[in-house]
């Protein structure tokens, strides 16, 4: 039997899937269409441009292991060090100007303090690097910047290891062994990442789908972890289950029935790309059934590597709803479209955002230079939800 045959066979989820049909020609045809309404949205990037991102990861990636080598006090060693890529760039999904989510991983001699010291110097002198910035009391610490054009975020890991070599996955959790929590939070994205892609039956399905979805939800502006929606890879979960339960199916079948699932499903039931794995490594994990504060969660989307966590925690009652409305006009957009009453552009139509409220609340985060609002901008944002939670508490009285 053939590796492509296997692959056929094989059962994705915690579930069945719910039909293994052979696209027609209609749906291959709404595909096509499909595909050529996103093009003007800057969804798909160029060569040139894709090539150029390949470039400054390349770069940044001998600047690591030019600076794990100078903290290597041992001659003729090969210490290693590299740099991985997570969230859309490597689930294949990024779009034009989108930035990068990278990881540094270290050996265990490398200390974090260091990343956040003489790293942080290292990318300091050099010309390439502007807007930089360090979180390091973040609850996942960060080094933000703009690389040679190109926004990215890099996170810091250490493993227990004396040497990292380029070959290295980081698939096994066994490599969290021993490891402190902020190593394993940061070793997270890329873990997730990973698996996503591991659990879709079809990958070029899998990503024509997310790039759509992405791009509804940011045209209808629920496309924001910070604000009580979706981040990234909470779509990518979404689309990576309905992907599970339709596998055969072209991406604008799969499209359909994202909006028809998710505008139905009963939550707080959770979404399970697998079944949580099983160790001894004792990190905390998500699991409604003993951690009490976990049964409040209103939408819970569960990453699938260990330690699973609820990517949604910050979705409240009023985000929640607004969610489920769009699901539903999606759901109806689009079979309109199969119908043929409507385009594909119907559905990536903008949301006119000031005429859908009566009221609205303006934040205005202002500092006295510009080093000192990049770190004020990101604490103000990531106080939001605690504002939005509190208007939810007041029962009106503001």
């Amino acid at each position: 039997m053939s590796g492509s045959e296997n692959q056929a066979d094989k059962q994705f989820g915690v579930s069945p899937p719910l039909s293994k049909a052979i696209p027609t020609e209609i749906e291959l045809g709404l595909t096509e269409a499909l595909q050529k309404s996103m093009q003007p949205f800057g969804v798909f990037e160029t060569d040139a441009e894709l090539n150029h991102r390949i470039m400054v990861l390349s770069k940044i990636d001998k600047m690591v292991k030019e600076w794990i080598i100078s903290l290597t006090q041992k001659a003729n060693t090969s210490p290693g060090g590299k740099v991985y890529t997570f969230g859309s760039y490597r689930l294949g999904v990024q779009t034009k100007g989108a930035d990068i989510d990278t990881l540094c991983v270290a050996p265990r001699h490398i200390s974090r303090k260091e990343f956040f010291d003489s790293f942080y110097k290292k990318l300091e002198s050099c010309p390439e690097v502007k807007n930089l910035h360090a979180v390091e009391e973040a609850f996942v610490p960060v080094i933000k910047m703009t690389f040679d054009g190109i926004e990215m975020d890099m996170l810091f890991a250490r493993l227990a290891a004396p040497t990292i070599p380029d070959d290295l996955t980081l698939t096994d959790s066994k490599i969290l062994k021993n490891l402190d929590t902020k190593c394993v939070r940061s070793l997270n994205g890329c873990r997730v990442t990973d698996e996503i892609l591991r659990q879709v039956p079809d990958v070029d399905s899998f990503r024509m789908t997310l790039r759509a979805v992405k791009l509804w939800a940011k045209r209808k502006g629920v496309y924001s972890n910070a604000l009580g929606f979706l981040g990234g890879v909470s779509w990518a979960m979404l689309v990576a289950r309905t992907c599970q339960l339709y596998p055969t199916a072209t991406p604008a079948v799969i499209l359909l029935k994202f909006f028809y699932i998710w505008s139905v499903w009963e939550w707080p039931g959770p979404v399970l790309l697998r079944q949580p794995e099983v160790t001894d490594l004792g990190f905390p994990e998500w699991d409604a059934k003993i951690n009490v504060a976990d049964r409040f969660h209103l939408m819970p989307i569960i990453t699938p590597a260990y330690p699973q966590q609820n990517s949604t925690f910050n979705v409240s009652r009023s985000s929640r709803s607004v969610l489920l409305d769009h699901f539903k006009e999606g759901y109806d957009i689009t079979e309109k479209i199969f119908a043929g009453k409507y385009k594909w552009e119907k559905l990536f139509e903008e949301s006119n955002f000031f005429t859908s409220y009566r009221h609205y609340i303006v934040l205005i985060a202002r500092a006295e230079s510009e080093s000192s609002f990049l770190k004020w901008q990101g604490l103000v944002e990531s106080r939001i939800r605690v504002l939005i939670q509190s208007l939810h508490f007041s029962n009106g009285r503001v």
